[in-house]
Formats: structure tokens, sequence, C-alpha cells
């Protein structure tokens, strides 16, 4: 069996998660998140634990900032009480916290740890991780050899928007703004548009988003990566729309379903929507290394690009003429380059046949590509109730001695009986009163459950009210409700006990992110020597890579020094250029590592 696991960026979104079929979900709390756009207050955190344990679903809360040590003792007190309310499991990156004398909640490693090797995951098992969240740069067969030398739970992203860097490893938002992607404040600089100059000065592109990435889709390969011993699949998008969330995670839910291979949650899942992931955000789509190295920029924009719908024979003003075999409507948001190559966009206002009138003069090529980002009739359906999640239930009406009782047994098998008190009457007619006695039982409504096993024991010889039956079913399901709940709380992990594991390296540098005394600790006790501290803390940026990607320029600009031929190159380059990034006055050097195929971007002074 593996999980499905669903962003939410706040408890409505969780509980459409699971409506739609996620298994589990990772939310942000109040502080100390990856996200700072994606706060939440804790009492709408303990609501939705209680919505996921009715389903046997998972809450996995972000505590996954670097902390400093003035923040330690909040950021145990917070995880205790996540932990009191029955959240599943912390997702952190800072080491600081296993020496925080933690209460017994299970504990993730956030892909922030970079961990990208059978070694290092190994070492997070020893000290006392329960799962640990891959390195998105891993191809197949390296999850394949991780799992075989290890027993920890693997989770691993399968869509979303990519981090060009090694999560963990950049530090570019840090140096440029003053604002650190490790502390939940990310900038997103690989969005920006950068001009592309050699050493000696020649501009070689100017205004491409050079470091931005298409996003990620490992759909065609689920079945592999199952196979590889995957255990949870994570959709990146703790900040997309609504109909993000529900589309994309309907459509993992039915393509998992689709390989037979358990569930981990419970509940049937009705849609009123067929997903498709061309319809909502995404620009572009990259399978990343999954299998190989592989065209994975989008240079022109950094913007949803949405479905790819045709061409655009003919363009005069905001008249177009296009060529597509897609249904088009009034109300889509369209998009194409324009003749400067900047992407455009435009909504219908009008179209027919194959003549689109647009809300506002369009200037592009002839046979220009044309896409849609805003599917208006996809958006309406998503807007409203999507999908319906129900457990199916059989229900028994019995006699008792003092009146009558339903006893409820769900698709877990869990079993509640719920009696009332009440004047046995015989009936005059009992095949109408049992037929009474099922319709109401039937009426399960806006309750989780619905049933097609109903069961009258008394076979209708007592006459009951209609407002009496109905009051006891929603008694009876409502207590069963809470007894599902109450099933399903979280195991406790032991708790962490101090080991000498050691750690896979003899010496750490800065990219360890240590912040605060505990973290520093943490590597000493694990045999470590510490160089430096990380640069959150010193800000020392001078000489340091302030990133380290497995992305490559060279090789997206056809010129790779490793692989040759890939794809026609896009500009000339010589083996011994040196390229530079120019953006708003700031200049960042590229520096190539081509036996590690790596790339790494430093500060530079002209």
């Amino acid at each position: 069996m593996v999980e499905l696991l669903s962003p939410a960026k706040n408890k409505e979104y969780g509980i459409e998660a699971i409506n739609h079929g996620a298994d589990a979900v990772y939310i942000g709390a109040d502080a100390f998140g990856a996200r700072i756009g994606a706060k939440n207050a804790l009492n709408d955190i303990d609501a939705l634990v209680t919505y996921a344990h009715l389903y046997h679903c998972k809450v996995f809360v972000t505590i996954n900032t670097l902390l400093f040590d003035n923040e330690l003792s909040a950021a145990k007190s917070l995880i205790g009480e996540l932990y009191n309310m029955g959240v599943d499991a912390i997702i952190t990156q800072d080491q600081g916290l296993i020496n925080s004398c933690l209460p017994p909640i299970q504990l993730h490693a956030s892909t922030q740890c970079h961990s990208t090797n059978w070694e290092q995951v190994k070492f997070l098992e020893q000290v006392g991780f329960k799962r640990v969240i891959l390195a998105r740069e891993l191809s197949i067969e390296q999850i394949r050899d991780i799992r075989a030398k290890t027993t920890v739970e693997l989770e691993t992203f399968i869509h979303g928007a990519l981090c060009v860097s090694y999560s963990g490893q950049c530090y570019m938002s840090q140096y440029l703004n003053s604002r650190s992607g490790n502390r939940g404040c990310c900038s997103q600089p690989c969005r920006s548009s950068y001009d592309l100059y050699n050493t000696a000065g020649e501009k070689l592109l100017s205004n491409k988003h050079l470091l931005s990435l298409r996003d990620f889709n490992a759909s065609r390969h689920i079945l592999a990566l199952i196979k590889a011993g995957v255990n949870s699949f994570k959709i990146e998008g703790r900040l997309k729309d609504i109909a993000y969330l529900k589309n994309i995670t309907a459509y993992y839910r039915q393509l998992i379903d689709n390989m037979n291979c358990g569930h981990v949650s419970s509940g049937k899942i009705t849609y009123y929507f067929t997903p498709n992931v061309e319809y909502t955000f995404n620009r572009g789509y990259t399978d990343y290394f999954l299998q190989k190295r592989q065209p994975m920029a989008s240079f022109d924009t950094p913007k949803s690009l949405g479905e790819e719908i045709g061409v655009i024979e003919q363009c005069s003003k905001n008249k177009l003429i296009v060529k597509s075999n897609k249904q088009i409507s009034n109300g889509d948001g369209l998009c194409c380059l324009d003749t400067s190559g900047h992407l455009i966009g435009f909504s219908v206002n009008n179209i027919t046949q194959n003549i689109i009138i647009a809300n506002h003069p369009i200037a592009t090529h002839p046979h220009s590509k044309i896409w849609r980002n805003y599917n208006h009739a996809f958006e309406k359906v998503l807007q409203g109730m999507s999908a319906k999640r129900k457990i199916e239930v059989s229900l028994s009406f019995s006699e008792t001695p003092n009146g009558f009782a339903i006893q409820i047994v769900d698709e877990d098998n869990i079993m509640s009986l719920t009696e009332m008190v009440y004047e046995k009457v015989i009936s005059t007619d009992q095949e109408k009163m049992s037929s009474i006695l099922k319709k109401q039982l039937q009426k399960l409504g806006d309750t989780p459950f619905y049933t097609n096993d109903i069961i009258d024991n008394t076979k209708g010889t007592y006459h009951l009210s209609i407002a009496s039956v109905n009051a006891l079913r929603r008694r009876a399901t409502q207590a069963h409700q809470e007894k599902r709940i109450s099933r399903f709380a979280p195991i406790d992990s032991p708790v962490l006990t101090k080991n000498n594991i050691p750690f896979p390296r003899e010496e750490v540098n800065y990219t360890a992110n240590i912040t605060n005394h505990q973290a520093e600790k943490f590597y000493i006790d694990h045999g470590a020597q510490i160089k430096e501290w990380g640069l959150d803390y010193t800000k020392d940026f001078d000489g340091k890579a302030l990133m380290t990607t497995k992305y490559c320029l060279r090789y997206e600009l056809g010129c790779c020094l490793k692989h040759k031929n890939t794809h026609k190159p896009i500009i000339s380059l010589q083996p011994s250029d040196q390229l530079i990034l120019h953006n708003n006055g700031r200049w960042l050097k590229l520096q190539f590592n081509c036996e590690a195929c790596e790339m790494q971007i430093f500060s530079y002074k002209k």
C-alpha cells in the first residue's frame, strides 16, 4: 500500500484534500513552517485532525525551518501541543530538535535535509526518524538502492513546483534579498529573469528565466516508484488554489487506485468531474531525473502555461484565428508569446468557430503556440462540491430489553451499538412498519456514511414513530463517528534516545545548516567535526556556493561538456567560456562540476 499525501494551505483545503482522495495532508502551524504564507491556528489544525482521523487519514505538521537558540523552546512547546491534539507526525529539518526532549511523536525528515544516498537515509533512520522525504533529484534506480539498504519509510514528491536547487542547499534568496528560504521566506530568485554574459562581457541572452524549471509530473512512473519501495507520494502546493488541490489530488488518487495496491485510508470517493493535470496551474511538465537528464527549463516564463491547445494562424488587434481541436469557451484564459518573446495572457470575450475575440489587443507571430491556463468550465465545477467521500457501513436494528438499538459495522470492521429506551407497542401492519424502518435507516444524508445493507431484526413487529427512529439513527451515526476517531489515535514513537551512530561525513560545513547550539551538539555527538555554522546564522557568503543544483544551464542551452549533441544549441559556447548571470545590478557566477553533473552559483563582483 502507498500513501497519497496532499498539501493543505488551511483547514478547509485539508478537508477538501481528504474528500478528493488524500490519505494524509501536511499543513503549517502558526510558526516555524517553511511557507510563511501558509500559517494556521492550532484550533484549525485540531479540527482538521478530527476530520482526517474519521477517515483514518493522517495529519502531518511542518516545523521545518532552521531554528535559532531563542526559538527552540517555543518550537518544542508547539510540538507538545500538536502531539496532545493527535497530530500524526512532525516534518522537520533542524537537527537541534532531536536534542530537545520531544514528546513521543513521529518525526519525518524534511526534503531540506538533503537525503540523496542510502548512507544519509540510514543515519536518519538510526537516530529516530520514522520517515525520510527524499531529494527530488533522485532517479528510480537510486530510490530502489536506498530502499534495499534501509527500512525507514520513504516519501517522494510526485507533482508540483520544483526548487532548482538541492533543497536546503539554496542561499540565494538570503543573499540577494535577506529573505531565507530555509526560514520560510524564500523570494524565489530562481523565477526571476536574468541576462547571460561570458567573462569577456559579451551578452549571450537577454531577459530570460534561466533558472526557472517546469513543474514536476511523475504520473508515468507511479508503478515503477511503488515497485522501487516508495511508501508515500507527495504533492507540492501549499500556496496553490483550491482547483489545483482538488484536481491534482483526484488525478493521483485514481491513478494509484488503478494500480490495485490497496487502500491506506477509508471511504469511497464519488467525483463530479474528470481530473486532468493540464487544466490547473503548471509551467509545462518534466519528470526531472527519474530516468535520465532531459531539458527541464522554462526560459520564457515562470508563470502557468496550462494546456497547449493549438496555434494562432492569424492575429489582428484583438481578433485571433486559431487552429485547435479543443473546445474553447467564453471566459477562458489563454496565453501565448508576444513578438518580444514574453508571455502575454488574455481572456476570451467571444468565440465563433475558430475566431477568438480577446479582451485586449494581442501582438504575436503567426503560428505561435497558444495555451489555456484558465479553463472556465472546469474551474466553475471545482469551485463547488466536486467530490464526496463516504464510508460504507451496515446497520442492524434490533430489540433490547428496554427498547431498541442500532448496531453499525463499517468497512474497517469497527462496531458501535446505540440504544434507545422505548415503550414497545405491537404493530398492526408489520410489513409496512419494516419498510418504514429500512427507509428511515437509509437516510444517512449529510453523514460520512453510506449503506447498502439494512437489517431489521424486529421484522416490523413493533410500532415506532418516524421521529424516534430518526433520532436514534442520528445518535448512532454520531456515536460511530466518535468511535472511528478514537480508534485511530496516532501510534507513539519511542522517545528519542541519544546515541553515537556516526554521521556519514567526518566534517560538516555551512551546508549542514547549523543555526543553534543543540544542532551543533547533535553533529558533535555523532562524531562530526564542525567547520562552520550555517549561512542563515553567519551571513558569511564570501566564496560560498549560494546554490548547488543538479540542473545545468549548459545542458539546457545545448552546450553540455559531458552529454554531447543532446539537443540543438540555443547559443554558441566555447568549452572555456565562464558564464555570468545578471539581474537588477547583481552579478552571479556559474561553476560547473561535470564529473558530478552539478552546477553551483556564487556571488560575483564585476
